[in-house]
């Protein structure tokens, strides 16, 4: 996600200034912390099972004079419908909302940010969708089991959202600026250490490990998995 992405979200969802905004899956809680910046009356709750995580979250707050105002709980985020929000994040999270017995994860992930939202209020889901089809040997190299069920193509989404009960106010996707800045910053630094200490140990174990999730990307779900970005509001 782009910074210029990530201020036009937050405009969009600090315009009918939120009072309460929680993150599932929040990690160290970058957007919920901005959203406490654009909103300074709000307070928020950050979600997730990453006690290092949360710790960084917690210092990062600390740090920005959020503390006060930003809390990080370690805990299973299906609990959370019990404090609906004003602002709901779920961004590549909504597995922390399902059953693992579920035939109908996004579905179920959708209904489950439906009770979390106050009337009024927005959630913002970043999720996977298929651009297209993904051929037997693009999902061979994708992800252990990796399957054409595992997402939807984005008008579906979209309509299951609907069907959840929400309206889709702004409908967005990654580029593929984004997605290059992402891959290619995700492997970066490990690909200068091992172009400088070629006869370490653990080099030929780490050119193993970053030329699979190379091929994964450019022969696998490149151009075939994308991520929406829906800004929802719940209706009736």
């Amino acid at each position: 996600m782009s910074e210029a992405r990530v201020e036009r979200m937050i405009g969009r969802l600090a315009g009918p200034s939120p009072v309460t905004v929680v993150d599932i899956g929040c990690g160290w809680g970058e957007m919920m912390l901005r959203m406490l910046d654009a909103v300074p009356g709000a307070t928020a709750r950050g979600i997730d099972i990453n006690a290092e995580d949360l710790a960084r979250g917690r210092a990062d707050a600390e740090a920005r004079g959020l503390a006060g105002r930003a809390e990080f709980v370690e805990m299973d985020a299906k609990k959370a419908a019990d404090t609906p929000a004003d602002v709901v994040l779920c961004l590549g999270s909504s597995q922390a909302l399902i059953e693992e017995d579920t035939t109908e994860p996004v579905v179920d992930a959708l209904r489950a940010l439906r009770r979390m939202v106050n009337p009024g209020g927005r959630v913002l889901l970043g999720e996977g969708y298929f651009e297209r089809p993904p051929t037997d040997e693009e999902l061979a190299v994708m992800w252990p089991g990796a399957s054409r069920d595992d997402h939807t193509d984005l008008a579906t989404l979209v309509d299951l959202a609907v069907e959840a009960g929400f309206r889709p106010v702004w409908i967005e996707t990654a580029s593929q600026e984004e997605w290059e800045e992402f891959e290619s910053g995700y492997q970066s630094d490990t690909e200068e250490w091992l172009a400088n200490h070629p006869g370490h140990p653990l080099a030929e174990q780490t050119r193993e490990r970053l030329d699979k999730h190379r091929t994964s990307w450019l022969r696998g779900y490149r151009n075939v998995l994308g991520i929406a970005y829906l800004t929802l509001v719940p209706v009736a």
